[in-house]
């Protein structure tokens, strides 16, 4: 499979490493700087640079409002049976058709942690794409983590509110645990081990069970120990829910805003 990769930026970039490791495909990135790319992964700064070179996949890593410039001048290079893939938040599948004419397009959502091959890859694909095309599609997602895959495009903007930006929350609440703990008197490295680890753990427990979170919540709660005081603390009747289900909600109206 023939990749070209519009785009090399921090996410690009990242998700082109684990490609690469992974060996499922040829990649050649078109940049006009280089960003992010790896060693050995052929770099053009323009279309010409190609000659008649044909692609199986183009994907599109650049930032939304570089989309319009940035996209047209390959096309030309995508072969008559591929397909484009895009990484882009907020940009729909109708506006790339739009701009481009009616071709297979997938959105591919991802997040941050797929850099450490432990992403969320929410998959959309509109009615022209193959299975050939969303097997493609589906090998690069899992080279990076896992994939999703949704059959109505707006749950890939309520994906980008909850994976695609989670890892932001989640390094967030992770920032003020830590500060929470060195409130407590441990020092910066201790406390950050302390949380980090904590929550390591946990998610990993709740990886493995099949039990509710409720209930692994639950068997840590001794009736008026420590974690029941800690937790009331937390909840507050029931302001941890509102606060993150309002967190979700601002997420997906910034997607839906971004279309």
């Amino acid at each position: 499979m023939q990749v070209l990769l519009i785009g090399c930026g921090k996410m690009g970039g990242a998700m082109l490493r684990r490609w690469a490791e992974a060996d499922i495909a040829q990649f050649t990135v078109a940049s006009p700087n280089g960003g992010s790319v790896p060693a050995g992964v052929p770099h053009v700064r323009s279309p010409a640079e190609l000659g008649d070179r044909r692609f199986d996949v183009i994907l599109i890593a650049v930032k939304p409002q570089m989309i319009d410039t940035a996209l047209p001048p390959y096309m030309e290079l995508l072969a008559s049976d591929g397909c484009l893939v895009s990484i882009a938040a907020g940009y729909s599948s109708t506006r790339i058709s739009a701009l481009v004419g009616e071709r297979p397009v997938i959105r591919l959502m991802p997040n941050l942690p797929a850099m450490i091959g432990q992403g969320v890859n929410g998959l959309f694909a509109n009615a022209l794409c193959t299975d050939t095309h969303r097997e493609a599609a589906t090998s690069l997602a899992r080279a990076t983590g896992s994939a999703i895959w949704v059959e109505d495009e707006d749950q890939i903007d309520r994906i980008t509110a909850v994976a695609g930006s989670g890892s932001g929350y989640v390094f967030e609440i992770a920032r003020s645990y830590v500060a929470a703990a060195e409130a407590l008197g441990f020092d910066t490295d201790t406390a950050r081990t302390l949380v980090l680890d904590t929550m390591a753990g946990a998610i990993e427990m709740a990886r493995r069970s099949d039990q509710p979170l409720e209930t692994l919540r639950n068997d840590v709660t001794s009736k008026n120990g420590t974690t029941q005081a800690g937790l009331e603390a937390l909840m507050q009747d029931g302001r941890l829910d509102t606060l993150l289900e309002n967190t979700t909600k601002a997420a997906y109206a910034r997607a839906i805003e971004l279309r």
